[in-house]
């Protein structure tokens, strides 16, 4: 499985998590949703590896699994304390009850359909570990508005209230060094006519803001909604 954006342009999905949320305030909704300080984390869909080293400074193990086998040498490469396989939601290489907190960062295997991922991302969490998926907000944000002109439309909300997930809006940023590094990474991410049209519109920004959902499920949970 190709990743449709990162693995297109290693170089320039970097810049994008560079600009990423640059005041922290999804990854501490993360922790306060599942802790992971002295944990074991599996970071599900690790792609290039960006995160690894910031969890590794934090949690006892880290393991990433990446479908991509091109971004899969990348995250190798990021630090010697993290584990990094091959392997999907569906197909986790991890034995029953081996990690403490999941993390998937626009994990869009889950949603309609992906009842078969959450199952092994639930097989492989210790009692009561918890997953927490990173996803975007279509509606808040002026990247959201920048979905919506590419016409990015999908249905998690309402998939994971019928599993009872924790949901957490957090408003953040999209912040760059440069116009030129902003000006890339719309490029890689929209449509050529979504892009050049926001950048007309905006000549000299280099942030926006954008906003996440973040949703979260423990594994006593889960057990709970599947024996109704």
């Amino acid at each position: 499985m190709r990743s449709g954006n990162q693995a297109v342009d290693p170089a320039v999905y970097e810049l994008e998590n560079r600009a990423l949320d640059r005041r922290g305030l999804v990854l501490a909704a993360m922790r306060r949703l599942a802790p992971w300080r002295g944990g074991r984390l599996l970071d599900l869909g690790c792609g290039s590896g960006f995160w690894l080293p910031g969890y590794a400074d934090e949690a006892a193990s880290v393991v990433g699994v990446e479908p991509d086998p091109t971004l899969l040498p990348l995250a190798e490469a990021r630090d010697p304390r993290v584990t990094v396989h091959q392997g999907s939601a569906e197909h986790l290489p991890l034995p029953d009850g081996s990690v403490d907190v999941v993390h998937a960062r626009f994990a869009y295997f889950f949603g309609v359909g992906a009842e078969a991922g959450l199952t092994e991302v639930m097989r492989v969490l210790a009692p009561g570990g918890r997953l927490v998926v990173v996803d975007n907000d279509l509606e808040n944000g002026e990247f959201a508005a920048l979905l919506a002109s590419a016409g990015s439309s999908y249905d998690a909300e309402t998939w994971w209230a019928e599993r009872g997930a924790e949901r957490v809006e957090v408003m953040s940023d999209w912040t760059f060094d440069s116009r030129a590094d902003l000006e890339a990474v719309l490029r890689l991410e929209f449509p050529g006519e979504v892009s050049a049209s926001w950048l007309a519109a905006n000549p000299s920004c280099t942030s926006l803001s954008y906003g996440y959902i973040l949703y979260s499920v423990g594994d006593r949970q889960h057990s709970a909604q599947g024996a109704r």
